[in-house]
């Protein structure tokens, strides 16, 4: 097996999604408490900001094993450097002048982030090797630094373990943020399948009073809702490049050996010659149909395709399902400031993830009681 693979392994073996249902119950039951404190005062909620917040303690815990007192310096760091690993650099298109990134402040803004960076992880792995293994539940840092440890497998370095780290923190909290606040976009904007929805929920979980993942099977429409937004609005626009290992030729043009390609998510899930009513949401469009976002239907790879696709799509999933859930079982939502549905703002932000360009806020109102705890 391939030194990939192998770390591939582990990391879908560690991110099994039972494996962290309790910590995903936990931090959408208090995500839904605070919601819930500012429906007593009437006052609109930044669900966009309250949703990220608890996806990057979810994050959190599964990644270095609890929440993290610097949870706005971290949150900030990584902020800070998806905004410069996707903004526009003039190096990019002059690679050959070497003084650019210099005299653009572009290499001293990155390293400065590296150093920030670096500084975070070496105090979470001492942390950890320092901890040995007394936690009852291995968190990602503890998995990897056992292949570290075991000689039998292939070399892991620190920077490596770090580098995994990251993409975790970033792809982890991010995307799942994402999907949720455009689903509820979009339902807010389509009334009808926002009441459809609320309505299956409820149907569900009414006998118990809470939402159960144990019975997600049965949220049929919602999770047409999920593959709809995910069409519309796939967290992650551009693939992850790729690059071609032979020549081959295209209808008509050849692509020289070792091209960087880039696949368009976005624009194939809104290209009129597979979707109907390409830019309308209508997640009925999947009720029957064969198309699934694993990997084998190609006008349609949010998560991409191939070996190579996101290992940690069922991770993410579960952490979309049990937020939108709550959020649709325990509240109905309002506009805020007698705002009209039709004109809520759906423009996008640019960046290597597509997030709504200005917060969603709405107003709750409390239509199911919470539970006390998880």
């Amino acid at each position: 097996m391939l030194p990939c693979a192998i770390l591939l392994h582990h990391l879908r073996q560690h991110l099994r999604v039972q494996s962290f249902r309790r910590i995903r119950e936990e931090e959408t039951l208090g995500l839904c408490k605070q919601i819930a404190s500012c429906e007593r005062i009437g006052s609109p909620v930044d669900i966009s900001g309250i949703l990220y917040l608890t996806s990057f303690d979810v994050t959190t815990r599964v990644v270095v094993g609890g929440k993290t007192k610097e949870r706005g310096t971290v949150t900030s760091i990584i902020q800070e450097s998806i905004q410069l690993a996707t903004g526009f650099m003039l190096a990019d298109l002059y690679p050959s002048i070497n003084l650019l990134p210099l005299i653009t402040g572009v290499k001293f803004k990155t390293q400065r982030m590296y150093r920030k960076l670096d500084k975070l992880f070496d105090s979470i792995i001492e942390q950890h090797k320092a901890a040995g293994d007394g936690g009852e539940v291995e968190d990602l840092v503890d998995v990897l630094l056992k292949i570290q440890q075991d000689e039998t497998e292939f070399p892991l370095t620190t920077q490596n373990i770090k580098a995994v780290v990251l993409d975790m923190f970033v792809a982890g909290t991010d995307t799942s943020t994402i999907n949720v606040e455009w689903a509820m976009s979009e339902m807010m904007r389509n009334p009808s399948i926002l009441s459809k929805a609320q309505e299956e929920v409820r149907k569900v979980f009414d006998d118990k009073g809470y939402v159960d993942e144990a019975k997600f099977d049965e949220l049929k429409y919602m999770r047409l809702v999920i593959k709809e937004t995910l069409r519309l609005h796939p967290a992650l626009p551009l693939l992850i490049p790729r690059m071609n290992v032979e020549r081959c030729e295209i209808d008509g043009y050849e692509i020289p050996a070792k091209t960087r390609v880039i696949v368009n998510a976005w624009a194939l899930g809104r290209d009129p010659e597979y979707w109907n009513d390409a830019e309308k949401f209508i997640p009925e469009r999947f009720e029957g149909s064969c198309v699934d976002f694993k990997g084998n239907n190609l006008e349609y790879i949010p998560f991409g395709s191939g070996r190579r696709m996101c290992p940690g799509m069922s991770f993410g999933l579960a952490n979309v399902e049990l937020p939108l859930a709550m959020l649709l079982y325990h509240f109905d939502w309002k506009m805020p400031n007698g705002m009209r549905r039709e004109d809520l703002d759906m423009k996008e932000a640019f960046g290597a993830t597509v997030r709504r360009k200005h917060p969603l806020c709405l107003v709750p109102i409390v239509k199911r009681p919470l539970p006390a705890s998880a």
